[in-house]
């Protein structure tokens, strides 16, 4: 087994591996979400009136509708086709009728998903390892440590035009460079399996498989995959070759470099 991937399962399987990838990925608490002044009133009348358009016109201003359905984020484009398809503005309608007021309320109130926050927090965490930032035109020309400064579309700018790397079809998460080589990473937290959350993961090994003269390829991933099991993520990371660990190895990872 790749040694950084058998290092990554020994910290999963100790104590304080979660208490200290709250450092890297922090969440914060969510509140319920707010209503427009009025909205409660308005649903409720149309609620009690039956009247399937105004309530699902007033849900629809929401950042969360109370149902999943995959005709949502057409009405909430273009509400007038509502009017246009009254078998779907029944269907919904009863849908939400069947629920009842209070549990209508009770799922349009819900925070946003603690996951969601994630975004840019690995990016946020990098300084935390006290390696300077330089500037692309800086960090070609000086040897030592350096993690290359820049937004997303910088560091892929930089990874394609000065590092030569093909198909990249992804922002990297970060660019390190140390003497001459430079590494080339990015960073997932996986919450769950199955889904999307299996094309994140092949994206990250995807990006540990890049290896050219001068950059290497590298997978920070956290989370369920480093549990044991046979689920995909788990099968797979077990058999990967090249470099993937876990954030927490980061900074030992690159003193090897």
């Amino acid at each position: 087994m790749n040694k950084w991937i058998a290092k990554s399962i020994e910290i999963f399987n100790s104590d304080g591996y979660l208490d200290e990838l709250f450092e890297v990925y922090p969440i914060n608490i969510n509140f319920d979400r707010d209503f427009k002044l009025g909205f409660k009133t308005r649903a409720e009348i149309a609620f009690s009136d039956k009247n399937e358009k105004d309530l699902i016109k007033e849900l629809l201003n929401l950042s969360k509708f109370p149902i999943n359905d995959p005709y949502i984020a057409s009405l909430r484009k273009c509400p007038e086709l509502l009017d246009k398809n009254p078998e779907t503005k029944q269907r919904i309608g009863q849908r939400l009728f069947s629920m009842g007021l209070d549990n209508i309320f009770e799922m349009v109130s819900q925070p946003k998903s603690s996951s969601r926050q994630f975004g840019n927090s690995f990016q946020k965490w990098l300084p935390s390892l006290d390696i300077p930032f330089l500037l692309p035109e800086d960090i070609v020309k000086k040897e030592g440590v350096f993690f290359l400064k820049g937004s997303n579309a910088q560091l892929k700018k930089f990874a394609k035009n000065i590092l030569k790397i093909k198909n990249l079809d992804r922002c990297p998460d970060f660019i390190l460079k140390k003497k001459d080589k430079f590494m080339l990473g990015e960073a997932k937290f996986l919450t769950s399996d199955g889904g999307t959350q299996n094309n994140q993961f092949d994206n990250a090994l995807k990006t540990a498989k890049i290896k050219t003269k001068d950059c290497t390829g590298i997978a920070i991933v956290d989370g369920v995959l480093w549990i044991g099991g046979n689920e995909y993520m788990q099968r797979t990371i077990r058999k990967f070759k090249h470099n993937a660990f876990s954030a927490l190895l980061l900074k030992n990872f690159i003193k090897e470099f």
